[in-house]
């Protein structure tokens, strides 16, 4: 099974992962998989005991995490683990059991195909520090944004499953033209992926909301939900999706 959820931010809000929250752990195994939409923030300081005991509280959870990148991620560090092909991407192995799924790779995981692209803006840069607690790498580059064309061309410009940390610049302005998200190359990027793409269902993570904008894209965040073949149900929280900002 495929599960997927928002950010986590470290310790912050990895409480979803506790058995009181998510019960159906108890029948996962290492071939069931959690996909959390960036803002992992578990590989952030160096020797850091607080990052040590949680990515082992994760690691000896029973199913195999994967992540992608948010803008709240430590990418001095990152990039010291070393790169490796898993499932037709690209990989970062942070601990057997959990993996950084890099940029612009697409995954057959159990027969589901799996555009993976993570990065965002931080918009709160006025209070955070370069190389302390925001990178230059939150935004990709144009050979990553490359990459995820050619990956894409390569599957005939078809997934199953797109997950990303920002949004589709067109649906960021709907959403929430009232904050100050700004405009980037990588929202733009999205808009050019949603254009060209087909695929069923879209996840993005970062705005802290869990919003259906409509019957392919979904803001995820403290929710659990399970792909099926009909789409996805929800595991954790059971309320329905909000369409209120």
């Amino acid at each position: 099974m495929i599960y997927i959820t928002g950010d986590i931010h470290g310790s912050e809000d990895i409480h979803k992962f506790s058995v009181s929250c998510f019960q159906e752990q108890k029948q996962l195994t290492r071939s069931d998989y959690v996909i959390i939409c960036g803002d992992f923030g578990l590989v952030w300081e160096r020797n850091s005991p607080h990052d040590r005991y949680w990515l082992s509280w994760l690691d000896e959870k029973p199913w195999t995490t994967l992540w992608i990148d948010g803008n709240h991620e430590n990418f001095d560090l990152l990039k010291e683990y070393p790169y490796e092909e898993w499932k037709g991407g690209r990989v970062q192995k942070i601990t057997d059991n959990i993996i950084h799924l890099c940029r612009g790779s697409v995954f057959d995981i159990d027969g589901t195909s799996i555009f993976a692209f993570g990065g965002a803006e931080s918009h709160d840069k006025q209070y955070r520090k370069l190389g302390r607690s925001m990178w230059e790498e939150e935004l990709p580059s144009e050979e990553e944004m490359e990459t995820g064309r050619r990956n894409l061309e390569a599957a005939g410009w078809k997934v199953d499953i797109v997950v990303t940390h920002s949004l589709p610049l067109h649906i960021q302005n709907q959403l929430f033209r009232h904050l100050d998200y700004g405009k980037n190359a990588l929202n733009d990027y999205f808009d050019e992926i949603d254009q060209r793409l087909d695929f069923r269902l879209w996840f993005s993570g970062h705005y802290h909301k869990s919003i259906e904008f409509d019957k392919k894209h979904y803001l995820i965040y403290d929710n659990i939900v399970r792909l099926n073949e009909n789409g996805f149900e929800r595991i954790y929280p059971l309320s329905e999706y909000s369409r209120d900002i």
